[in-house]
């Protein structure tokens, strides 16, 4: 459909707000592939499939490597549930495959399943702090989250820990919902080094793709977290 012939004043004023207005915005820009790296993850997490779609092969060009989304589209799993991702690894790999990309991709992972639990650990007192070194030991639930989400995960290469809880973070503000978990992933984004300014400069980007509401609340989150931290 091409809303500049049927929805002419909607495709102006959106186009020029989403990818001029706010792309351009003084002391809110990121670079192109943090943009695209945001922009997925939150279409990931508001079930936006048909923008997906659109803003997918944008990424591409921009930058990103077929690694690095599919990537995203894997970790999101663990934030969304395979039932919510599994039409945006079709559509990856229907767009993949399209651009001569062939598939497999090369392996990504650095656990076994020997490893996984004892690794994911490590990895969540890297992120959040020594508090966290014998969470998972608190229920299965927490045991899960350790060996699974970021045994399996988060140690994967293909992106950097910063970049992970960056759309970790862009997960959980888009689907709205999940505030406490926000402010704590905040804060673990805090001690990566992504700042608060950082993480405003990443919802300021996102914000076409979620609208206000859930944008206004992410902020909040992003200032209750380092309020924590003062």
């Amino acid at each position: 459909m091409n809303y500049r012939e049927t929805d002419p004043e909607f495709a102006e004023r959106f186009e020029h707000f989403a990818f001029q207005e706010v792309v351009n915005e003084p002391g809110q820009q990121l670079d192109d592939a943090t943009r695209h790296l945001a922009i997925i993850a939150t279409l990931l997490g508001c079930q936006g499939m048909e923008e997906f779609r659109l803003a997918l092969p944008r990424a591409l060009d921009a930058g990103l490597s077929p690694v690095m989304v599919k990537e995203v589209i894997y970790q999101a799993v663990d934030y969304l549930g395979i039932g919510r991702v599994r039409p945006f690894l079709d559509i990856t790999n229907e767009i993949l495959s399209e651009r001569g990309v062939k598939l497999p991709l090369e392996k990504q992972a650095t656990t076994t399943m020997e490893n996984r639990l004892e690794r994911g650990a490590q990895t969540q007192v890297d992120i959040f702090g020594d508090g966290m070194k014998d969470a998972w030991k608190n229920g299965h639930i927490n045991r899960w989250l350790a060996a699974n989400c970021f045994g399996d995960y988060y140690t994967r290469t293909g992106l950097d820990l910063a970049q992970r809880e960056m759309i970790t973070f862009c997960f959980l503000a888009a689907q709205g919902g999940c505030e406490p978990q926000l402010i704590a992933h905040a804060g673990g984004n805090m001690n990566l080094g992504n700042d608060q300014a950082f993480l405003i400069k990443v919802v300021s980007q996102c914000l076409p793709y979620i609208g206000y509401p859930r944008s206004l609340n992410a902020i909040n989150c992003i200032q209750k977290a380092a309020e924590t931290r003062k």
